[in-house]
């Protein structure tokens, strides 16, 4: 009788093995023809009984289900995307000759969809999506990095910095070696895949002027997000300790002094913020930006001088910057207030009425001193309805009420256009 049994098991062992190798056969000649739906039906039939299949049918089995989930790659869910991606990891552990060639598949339908994510402002699915890219390749470190960025933008600031201190500890710098060269035809300048590209391309005649070009390495930028993470955790000890690990291994980063920078500020600590400045300052003295948030900080801290002395030298290094010539204006006028508050403490003698008369002058050349700032940004910047008001007021306060009514005019007309 025990024999009868035995025998009764297995030969229903034999026809369960038999019917779960043709349902992976048949998903796999599906999956040839791009069947996915048909498929996933077959691989759902042979998954009930996977666990008595040998290895290689285990690999078939998982290969094909990687391909059936991924489909054509378009518009494919992040669920299936991730399964996916297991799938053929799971498949590359069991030795499946083809499975390395279906985690690129995997990585690209990751990293596309990443990019529709991105778009779409979906910044924690994008985030997933790239890390899982990054766990398919350990070597596309640039996905980790991605995915770090999409993390901080959808405020999931625990797995950024796990993101983050991870590209730290590999030493991860983002720089690369960019091929460029200058398109005749068109005049611009042209990134291409690679040098062999871009030689072919320059031996064509088709393009001229070829240049290697290195990017800027990613380390300051990386040490910043770690320590602004902890400052928004509350934790300010480790952030100041996260950029000083960083300054020992790059001692006289530029991109890491303006991290530190950044940090203070944030901190609200403005004078240690200003101190790290100006050391920048010294080794890029023609930078109007460096000059520019040197005079924030300055206004910031209640040193007007100062700041109208930053304002001055980045607009001197770049005419251009508005914001510095409407802070500059701002500034100047910052000094409108304890004016004003005197003329208001007077009272109706001779002496306060004049006293009166020259406070009402001293306010006045402020206004005077100021507009020449803010008729340079309208110049640039017409449709500047900040600028245009606050010369409105002052042409009001100077009696100069012809010019007054044309900005007025200028205000209601870019208002309209808002």
């Amino acid at each position: 009788m025990k024999t009868r049994i035995l025998t009764a098991a297995l030969a229903m062992f034999t026809v369960v093995a038999f019917g779960q190798k043709k349902e992976i056969r048949r998903a796999g000649k599906a999956v040839e023809k791009g069947e996915y739906k048909e498929a996933k039906n077959y691989l759902q039939q042979a998954e009930a009984q996977l666990a008595n299949a040998d290895e290689d049918e285990k690999a078939d089995f998982y290969l094909y289900k990687g391909y059936a989930l991924i489909g054509t790659g378009e518009n494919v869910p992040t669920a299936d995307l991730m399964a996916a991606a297991d799938a053929f990891q799971k498949a590359a552990e069991l030795g499946h000759d083809d499975a390395q060639q279906g985690m690129m598949a995997a990585s690209n339908a990751l990293v596309n969809g990443a990019i529709a994510d991105q778009n779409a402002q979906k910044f924690s699915e994008a985030a997933d999506k790239l890390f899982t890219g990054y766990q398919l390749n350990k070597q596309d470190t640039v996905y980790l990095y991605y995915a770090a960025s999409n993390a901080v933008n959808a405020k999931d600031y625990g797995k950024a910095l796990e993101y983050y201190e991870e590209l730290r500890d590999l030493g991860f710098t983002g720089e690369e070696t960019v091929y460029t060269a200058v398109n005749k035809e068109t005049g611009e300048v042209e990134r291409m895949a690679n040098k062999e590209q871009r030689d072919l391309f320059v031996k064509s005649g088709n393009y001229t002027n070829p240049k290697d070009e290195v990017s800027e390495s990613k380390k300051g930028e990386i040490a910043k997000n770690i320590a602004l993470i902890y400052i928004e955790k509350g934790e300010d000890e480790k952030a100041i300790a996260a950029i000083e690990n960083a300054k020992e291994e790059n001692p006289g980063d530029v991109s890491l002094m303006q991290a530190e920078a950044d940090m203070y500020y944030r901190m609200d600590n403005m004078a240690k913020y200003r101190e790290i400045m100006e050391k920048i300052v010294e080794q890029n003295p023609d930078d109007a930006v460096l000059y520019y948030n040197l005079g924030v900080s300055a206004a910031q801290m209640g040193e007007n001088d100062r700041a109208m002395d930053y304002y001055k030298r980045a607009i001197e290094l770049d005419p251009s910057m508005h914001n510095a010539r409407i802070n500059l204006a701002y500034v100047i006028l910052a000094k409108e207030r304890p004016i004003v508050d005197e003329m208001n403490s007077l009272g109706m003698s001779k002496a306060d009425q004049k006293k009166y008369d020259q406070l009402a002058e001293q306010r006045n050349q402020l206004y005077r001193d100021a507009l020449p700032h803010l008729e340079k940004v309208l110049e640039k910047d017409p449709n500047n309805v900040e600028a245009a008001r606050t010369m409105m007021n002052m042409y009001y306060q100077l009696n100069e009420t012809a010019k007054a009514e044309e900005m007025k005019q200028k205000v209601a007309e870019i208002e309209a256009q808002q």
